[in-house]
């Protein structure tokens, strides 16, 4: 089966999920990490991409951004793997490729589920230097980063937002919702109700959830 063109639409927000090849460590230590992300800010200005949050696990890079245009995510990604990836070859001396293949990405509905996300993707580790969630909780606030809508609309003063997102930070993202988000990302579709769905899969010509499985029931015609 040909290989469905990537799911990107201009004004939304996407959760983007980027795997080292094989599993293999992508960050190895605080340096990598500041790197990656010094890249990723000049990638996302030049293109432009607005960011909103990041988790830099071990073997993985999760981000949520808002592509001004539908090609823009796309172009971020080239930009921010050509600069990234040089510098780490040399700084470990190592050299082929660093990433699993292309990123993979899911368009989010606004409201719940994008928040979700970015949750998702602040907790994805309990180490506060490798995730924006001290960005939104009272910490430091990392360079580039915006916050969308829906944070906003947590609380009337900084304090009530970074309170009110703090508690959410404890709580998490359920493990059902949590898989997911994942599982809608690394296979390229749309997470949100079937409206949104539908309206996502008219803009961008192509499905925007997996066909269920199985083959379609057939009809059973009764005569009297």
């Amino acid at each position: 089966m040909a290989r469905l063109p990537r799911l990107a639409l201009a004004g939304h927000a996407h959760l983007v999920i980027q795997r080292g090849h094989n599993g293999q460590t992508v960050f190895l230590d605080a340096k990598d990490r500041q790197q990656y992300l010094a890249a990723l800010r000049e990638a996302a200005a030049a293109t432009p991409v607005v960011l909103h949050a990041f988790a830099l696990l071990d073997n993985e890079a999760r981000l949520l951004a808002t592509p001004a245009q539908a090609e823009g995510l796309a172009r971020m990604m080239q930009a921010l793997g050509r600069r990234y990836v040089g510098g780490f070859n040399r700084r470990h001396g190592r050299s082929g490729t660093l990433w699993d293949g292309r990123f993979r990405c899911a368009v989010l509905e606004p409201g719940d589920n994008l928040m979700r996300a970015l949750l998702w993707v602040d907790t994805a580790t309990a180490e506060p230097e490798c995730t924006s969630s001290a960005h939104r909780s009272g910490g430091a606030l990392s360079p580039g980063l915006v916050d969308p809508p829906e944070y906003w609309a947590l609380g009337n003063t900084p304090f009530e937002r970074q309170a009110r997102y703090g508690a959410m930070l404890q709580m998490g993202v359920p493990a059902a919702a949590a898989q997911q988000l994942r599982d809608a990302a690394l296979g390229g579709w749309a997470v949100g109700s079937a409206a949104f769905a539908a309206s996502v899969a008219d803009a961008s010509a192509r499905p925007s959830r997996p066909r269920p499985r199985g083959r379609p029931r057939r009809e059973v015609i009764t005569t009297a």
